[in-house]
């Protein structure tokens, strides 16, 4: 109901090098790698899957969650170790695999129940689940108006045979420079420098602290706590945030990753766990964006060391805390001032704002 399946197509098509197949259409060795027997000479031949075709490259698996649990495990070792180690027939030998892996699965009970861990609504282990980067909840949600464009769009596509006129398609980028972008921003291999690479440790480290319970104010009709479906950061959640943020630095044809990219990286992980969570969270009044704010400024002053938690964070830190979240300078400057007379965050000015609990 949400194309996901166009979408692999369409990303297949337009990465440099992209392979896509399904999940029941593919094996284990058809994923990975295959010993077979020449028809004509006798003897064995070592024969590449999708993920080594997709070497440098993009693999699109579609209808994820309809592989066996037997080929699910196959993939492991190429999400982790970006190789396919092969041990048949007397071949001894590792095939480099180092492709991305995009996948697509559909719920286990036929529609996301919001009572079930993420775990048992895909129906895949938490091992391999901790190998992707982002994880994105797309739901088919109820809506005239983009029921009715769809609906519009799929009837003159069986009608004509084409997609109808675009408008403004000055705006719109074509396949083929698109393509051209991407491999020409490939050639870039960002480094990370010494002072990025201890931002990215604070980073890691204030994710690791921070509490999986996101704070409402119970002021503004919330509730006290709320579950979220966050995942545990693990060493694979830094390793992550190093990936995005290197891709992050591609995109700019830049060498060099900056701190911008390693914040740019955990905003869209948080932005990829935040479809759980607004799917999971139930409160018993209405959190706006001033609630928000206010939650996640809470959270950032808390996973400071001991001793800095009562010096609250800076204005620029309480701004990056904000664009994270998704949310405007507007509502950014209506917190300060709403909340500052609640007394429920002391605003200091002495050397620049500071945000502070009270």
């Amino acid at each position: 109901g949400v194309a996901k399946s166009q979408l692999l197509k369409q990303i297949s098509t337009i990465a440099p090098r992209g392979v896509y197949t399904t999940g029941k259409g593919s094996s284990g060795v058809g994923l990975t790698a295959a010993v077979v027997r020449d028809t004509f000479t006798g003897e064995l031949l070592l024969e590449g899957g999708a993920l080594v075709l997709a070497d440098n490259g993009v693999c699109c698996i579609d209808e994820f969650d309809k592989m066996d649990d037997s080929d699910k495990t196959a993939i492991h070792e190429v999400m982790e170790q970006q190789t396919v180690s092969i041990a048949k027939a007397g071949i001894t030998t590792s095939l480099n695999a180092r492709s991305s892996v995009l996948a697509a699965a559909n719920p286990a009970f036929g529609s996301y129940n919001e009572k079930r861990s993420l775990e048992e609504n895909i129906n895949m282990h938490a091992a391999l689940l901790s190998r992707f980067d982002l994880i994105f909840l797309l739901r088919d949600r109820i809506n005239e108006d983009l029921d009715r464009a769809l609906a519009s769009h799929v009837t003159f596509v069986h009608a004509h045979g084409h997609h109808p006129a675009v408008d403004n398609q000055e705006k719109y980028v074509s396949a083929k420079v698109l393509r051209a972008y991407i491999s020409e921003a490939r050639k870039f291999d960002p480094e990370v420098s010494g002072d990025v690479a201890e931002f990215a440790v604070e980073q890691y480290v204030a994710m690791r602290s921070s509490d999986k319970r996101k704070e409402v104010d119970e002021r503004l009709g919330g509730t006290r706590t709320v579950p979220t479906t966050e995942k545990f950061a693990t060493a694979r959640t830094l390793l992550s945030v190093l990936r995005l943020a290197q891709a992050n630095a591609r995109i700019r044809f830049a060498s060099v990753v900056s701190e911008d990219d390693i914040r740019e990286a955990v905003r869209l992980m948080e932005e990829s766990m935040s479809t759980f969570e607004a799917e999971g969270v139930h409160v018993s009044g209405s959190v706006d964006s001033l609630s928000r704010i206010y939650a996640a400024i809470v959270k950032a002053i808390r996973s400071l060391p001991a001793k800095k938690v009562k010096g609250g964070i800076t204005e620029a830190e309480a701004r990056d805390v904000v664009l994270r979240i998704g949310e405007t300078m507007e509502h950014f400057e209506d917190f300060v001032r709403e909340y500052s007379k609640i007394n429920v965050i002391n605003v200091t000015s002495d050397g620049g704002r500071r945000f502070r609990l009270l």
